[in-house]
C-alpha cells in the first residue's frame, strides 16, 4: 500500500534510523527503558514491512556498543532477512558521515524515520541536514530522549518549526502497516503488546 499523503509513513519509501542508542549514553537518560523499548518495536515493525534499518554508533571507542537488547534484536532481524546497516561515526550529525550517506543512498528510500539519543544533539542535527537534502523526515518523539527533558522538548519544538513531522511510535507502526485484517496487522498487534 502506498501512502497518499507525504506526511504519512509509506513502507515502500521508509527507512528507520536508530541514532546512537548506546549503553554509555543510555545510562544517563531518564527515559532509557521506554526509549529503547519503543526503538525495538519500531525496528520489528520496520522489518515486518520490509523497510531497511540503519543503526548509528557515536564514537564507539568512547561510548561503547549499542544497548545489548537492541543489538540482539537487530542481529535476530538480520538473520531473518531484514536489511540492517550499521554506521560508526564521529560527527554528531549522521548526514556529515560519508558512510551514513552511502548507507542511506543504498536503501533507495526518501522517507527517514528517526529515533535515538540525544534529541537535541545528534537527532536534531541529522533531521535538519536531511531536510535540507529534501528527504521526508519524521522524528519519533517518544522514541528519542536527552539527558535533560527541557532539551528534548526544545529540540522537538525547533524541528517542528522547521517543518519536520514529530510523531509517536505507534503512529509510525500503524501507518506502515496501513490496514487491519492482514497477516502484517496481526503480527503488528504482537509487537504493540510486547
Amino acid at each position: 500500500m502506498t501512502a497518499s499523503h507525504t506526511s504519512v509513513v509509506d513502507p515502500s519509501s521508509m527507512v528507520l534510523v536508530l541514532v546512537d542508542l548506546q549503553e554509555r549514553l543510555a545510562v544517563a537518560m531518564e527515559n532509557r527503558d521506554k526509549v529503547v523499548s519503543r526503538a525495538m518495536k519500531l525496528a520489528r515493525a520496520a522489518a515486518l514491512v520490509g523497510a531497511p534499518i540503519i543503526l548509528t554508533r557515536q564514537y564507539p571507542k568512547g561510548l561503547g556498543p549499542v544497548v545489548p537488547e537492541l543489538e540482539s534484536l537487530l542481529l535476530e532481524l538480520a538473520h531473518g532477512g531484514a536489511r540492517v546497516l550499521g554506521v560508526d561515526k564521529m560527527a554528531f550529525c549522521c548526514a556529515s558521515e560519508p558512510t551514513f550517506r552511502d548507507a542511506l543512498a543504498a536503501t533507495g528510500r526518501d522517507q527517514v524515520v528517526l529515533t535515538g539519543m540525544e534529541t537535541h544533539i545528534c537527532v536534531t542535527q541529522t533531521a535538519l541536514a536531511l531536510l535540507e537534502d529534501r528527504m521526508r523526515i519524521q522524528v519519533v518523539a517518544d522514541a528519542c530522549c536527552s539527558r535533560d527533558r527541557e532539551a528534548h522538548e526544545i529540540a522537538l519544538a525547533r524541528m517542528r518549526a522547521e517543518g519536520i513531522i514529530i510523531t509517536h511510535h505507534e503512529s509510525v507502526m500503524y501507518e506502515a502497516v496501513g490496514v487491519a485484517g492482514t497477516d502484517e496487522f496481526r503480527a503488528l498487534l504482537h509487537i504493540v503488546k510486547d
